[in-house]
């Protein structure tokens, strides 16, 4: 053997040891190191239990016979206080390996209510309610307007809170997780009603707002923004719904706005001017049955403005004569859509979508927020305005 020959083999040798290596390393990361489960998880009612695993394969979590989740950890909660038998198998390497646990729900220690527990914020459009649906008081800051509107739907004795037009929002939040769970979780009550008209009977005052929810998976206590996810209500993946939408107000000169007579809708008045992202610009108009500042008198800026899903408009003339105006109900999803005792407005969490319309698989929520989703004047009833007149969880039962 020459001396290039055997330096040659010398470097293949070393080249080869070199492979060897690597392939050890990669054979070491694709070994199988989770090291069960437990023999049993303890966790209170609404709650979430969180079990990772921290490796990579194909997961089905599953108790008695119904699977639970497929995902590398369970996020797992229970309006029911009982014992549940647990199964993991975990596809691995084209082997599968199956481990059993139990998870214990037991009853809370304090005491829950299904009600809302607090009103984290409250920023609202221009309309004929506001400074009346919360009163404004002078010299009211913006924390004063926030504690008055948690004093409106904070518990189980809740009164009325108006979003005014398109945008305008109410964040609340609960004292508890509400659970994803078959079927409708949650309820919002608004003051929509049907009217008479047998020929179109799902419509009358119905001012849809959109929902959107959080949980809190970080338990910081608050919504963090990228927590937020939308309801995807029946109008949601429909080409007349209008994602990012923005709509700017513009505060009034009041001692120029004259005084609306009192014919109703024939003396509405051009009042609060808006525009959009769309090139779209018009007025709020003030009527006669409401003869305060339209625009929030605790805010001081020139003028403010909001971005988020907007509906199509859904108020007609039922009358042709313009004096009698009806808002058709949507099929489901929105707030103030339908009456508090119909279906349509009971919420199932399954709904909620990501910023890019998929769909997400929360364990529950914490927190809501509701915006009205109409920009639109409906004649002598003046702006479309989503009211709040509370929430509550559908599962919860002392």
């Amino acid at each position: 053997m020459n001396k290039r020959t055997a330096n040659y083999l010398k470097t293949g040798a070393l080249s080869l040891l070199f492979v060897g290596i690597i392939a050890s390393c990669k054979h070491d990361d694709n070994e199988f190191s989770f090291n069960g489960l437990d023999d049993s998880y303890t966790i209170e009612r609404f709650k979430v239990l969180n079990i990772p695993t921290n490796i990579s394969g194909s997961f089905t979590w599953s108790i008695n016979d119904s699977i639970i989740s497929n995902n590398s950890e369970l996020e797992f909660i229970s309006a029911k206080a009982d014992a549940f038998p647990l199964t993991l198998k975990i596809g691995h390497n084209g082997e599968e390996k199956v481990y059993h646990s139990k998870i214990v729900v037991t009853k809370e220690t304090g005491t829950l209510s299904k009600y809302i527990a607090k009103v984290l914020d409250f920023r609202p459009a221009v309309g004929q309610f506001m400074n009346e649906i919360p009163e404004y008081v002078q010299g009211n800051t913006s924390a004063d307007m926030l504690q008055k509107a948690s004093a409106s739907l904070v518990g189980s004795n809740s009164t009325m809170l108006s979003l005014g037009g398109f945008g305008g929002y109410v964040v609340f939040g609960f004292d508890h997780t509400i659970p994803n769970l078959n079927g409708r979780d949650f309820k919002i009550l608004g003051n929509a009603f049907f009217g008479n008209a047998s020929n179109d009977p799902r419509s009358g005052s119905c001012e849809p707002g959109i929902i959107m929810v959080a949980y809190d998976r970080n338990k910081n206590g608050k919504p963090d923004d990228n927590e937020w996810y939308e309801i995807a209500g029946s109008e949601y993946f429909k080409n007349t719904t209008t994602k990012d939408y923005s709509i700017t107000y513009f505060k009034p000169n009041e001692n120029k706005v004259p005084v609306p007579g009192n014919d109703g809708w024939q003396t509405d008045i051009e009042y609060i001017k808006w525009q959009d992202n769309l090139g779209n610009s018009g007025f709020k108009t003030k009527n006669t049955f409401h003869a305060q500042s339209y625009y929030p008198l605790w805010f001081s800026d020139a003028s403010y403005g909001f971005t988020g899903t907007r509906l199509k408009d859904n108020f007609y003339d039922q009358s042709g004569t313009g004096t009698y105006w009806v808002g058709k109900s949507y099929d489901f999803g929105y707030a103030d859509n339908a009456p508090n005792t119909d279906e349509a407005s009971n919420i199932d969490i399954s709904w909620a979508v990501d910023r890019n319309g998929r769909y997400v698989k929360l364990p529950g929520i914490d927190f809501v927020r509701v915006h009205t989703g109409i920009n639109q004047e409906a004649g002598w009833l003046g702006e479309v305005s989503t009211e709040v007149a509370g929430a509550y969880d559908l599962h919860y039962k002392k």
